[in-house]
């Protein structure tokens, strides 16, 4: 009673509802007081990596296995039973219900952090609302755990989430919009990796420090687990209205040897759109969660490399050291880029990457899949130090993620608007045919904006391009002025010089009173097989 009175001072609400939500808190927190802090967490994960991975995951219950992926949605959460329902006037977390292929039982914990005790929070059936879909309680058992949890933001307490953790260590937030899209992880271990299986770490524990009244920011520390890594992990996350900002410290603590450790990785989805327009099989232009890897480099560059869908399986390594920033954005940002009014792919986050500190030698590694839709994620980008990683030893490595519409921190040099490509070999505004009977071309066109574009433009100062391939000719380059764009157009036609269909690799800057005055486009065409490189026959007088 002593405790619900200070409450009820400090909050300065009503006495007699925070009795009661004080009361419904200590039943969802129905755990004994143990004292809890973020060193301890570290010394925990430091512990658990001297000892053999023991996998956690269980069946399910029948009942919970055989869901389908609408059926599980349709589990609801009671918002009565919201974690800081009637302490938090701005944020609550629900939780997500084991089910499906979520059966790694999480252990969430409320943590005051006055104190510094923690309770931990059992499940229980009455937390949720089976109304809408057949689940047989009687077969979950008293420790079934939870699958994950969101986070909810008034004035949308009981509709939107704006954070989201579920299924091994990924978590989404989302910027004013709403939309989720593209996902983070905790780590990643040996995506790419010769000989090595993936392993996908879980976060296993959560503990949620009960937030201020009336704040937009609040504190999580969640244990990592794998069978060759373990690490402790505060989360600072502030839900600001334009977007989520989640300042991380990450410890990890191998095993044994790694290969690839991926740090602040990202997943994305890229299908088609820009440069491959051919492969939007529906009716929408585009279909991604991002459109691009961007990077700001230990030594000041700006990097834009467009995201492909390529024809097989693609890894690319981008040295660096101490990196200012990365990150996968989604830089088109109209409805008329996608018509979709489904996905809404126009509204869906980019995601940032600031380092904290400095993370030394390493690479930025890119992974691309093949994919035929939307439903899979196809891209993978991450930090992978330098160093072999042995078992036994310690890693730190701090970070914010910026989750917004746009990357928080932007270049004063001109700046990769699109990448096009089509069909080349003939004069622009023409057709292939008779009068140009070019062997087959592709055509390639970058747009560049911003910076001093203009007033070079203006001011008659000539504007000189620095073009590399790895691979073909480059022929019939142009620089063009687009008066809409308020930036220039740089055109070329790409010629094979073999029948190889090995990705080629372009480079590509723009300088002025000989100085670089963009940021660096890297690109990697396919080439089509030979069969394949002609024009369509239906073009009057052209050979067929």
């Amino acid at each position: 009673m002593k405790s619900a009175v200070a409450l009820a001072a400090w909050s300065g609400l009503p006495s007699a509802p925070l009795f009661a939500a004080a009361r419904a808190n200590d039943r969802i927190a129905d755990g004994e007081a143990e004292p809890f802090s973020f060193q301890g967490l570290r010394e925990r994960a430091r512990t658990l990596a001297t000892r053999p991975y023991r996998d956690a995951a269980r069946a399910l219950p029948p009942t919970l296995a055989g869901l389908t992926p609408h059926q599980y949605n349709e589990i609801g959460y009671d918002a009565e039973h919201a974690l800081w329902h009637g302490r938090s006037d701005r944020l609550n977390i629900q939780f997500i219900h084991a089910g499906m292929g979520f059966d790694q039982p999480v252990r969430m914990h409320s943590l005051d952090p006055d104190s510094g005790q923690a309770r931990r929070i059992h499940f229980r059936p009455e937390l949720f609302d089976y109304d809408r879909v057949d689940v047989d309680t009687a077969q979950l058992g008293e420790d079934l755990g939870f699958a994950g949890f969101r986070v909810f933001k008034a004035p949308s307490l009981a509709e939107k989430d704006i954070v989201s953790f579920l299924g091994a260590s990924y978590f989404r937030a989302v910027d004013g919009s709403y939309q989720y899209g593209l996902s983070a992880r905790g780590a990643a271990v040996n995506t790419y990796a010769d000989g090595e299986r993936e392993e996908f770490p879980d976060f296993t524990h959560f503990w949620f420090e009960t937030p201020a009244p009336g704040a937009s920011r609040f504190t999580a520390y969640a244990l990592l687990d794998s069978p060759k890594l373990a690490g402790a992990y505060r989360f600072v996350i502030d839900c600001g209205d334009d977007g989520v900002v989640m300042d991380i410290d990450s410890h990890l603590f191998p095993r044994e040897a790694i290969t690839q450790l991926g740090v602040a990785p990202m997943t994305s989805m890229f299908s088609c759109g820009g440069h491959q327009r051919h492969q939007c099989r529906t009716l929408h232009p585009r279909i991604h969660d991002s459109d691009r890897l961007a990077l700001w480099r230990g030594n000041g560059e700006w990097v834009c490399r467009p995201l492909n869908n390529p024809p097989r399986v693609q890894f690319n390594t981008f040295d660096d050291t101490n990196p200012k920033g990365f990150g996968l954005l989604q830089t088109h940002r109209d409805f008329d880029d996608y018509e979709d009014v489904i996905g809404r792919y126009h509204d869906r986050p980019s995601l940032w990457v600031e380092p904290k500190g400095e993370w030394g030698d390493g690479e930025i590694q890119l992974l691309e899949l093949p994919t035929t839709g939307e439903t899979m994620d196809n891209v993978v980008a991450f930090w992978k130090p330098a160093r072999p990683l042995k078992g036994g030893e310690a890693l730190a490595f701090g970070y914010r993620l910026h989750w917004a519409a746009r990357a928080p921190v932007r270049t004063d040099l001109a700046r990769v608007r699109a990448t096009l490509s089509g069909m080349g070999g003939f004069p622009e505004g023409w057709a292939p045919g008779e009068h140009y009977p070019e062997t087959w071309a592709e055509r390639i066109a970058v747009d560049f904006v911003g910076g001093r574009l203009k007033e070079f433009y203006d001011g008659d100062i000539d504007i000189d391009t620095q073009l590399d391939v790895s691979a073909g000719r480059v022929k019939d380059l142009h620089v063009l002025w687009v008066k809409d764009l308020d930036g220039f157009r740089i055109l070329f036609d790409w010629y094979p010089d073999s029948d190889a269909t090995e990705p080629v690799n372009m480079r590509l800057t723009l300088s002025a009173e000989q100085r670089v005055v963009s940021e660096t486009w890297l690109f990697q065409y396919f080439p089509p097989p030979p069969e394949a490189r002609r024009y369509p026959s239906s073009f009057p007088g052209h050979w067929g």
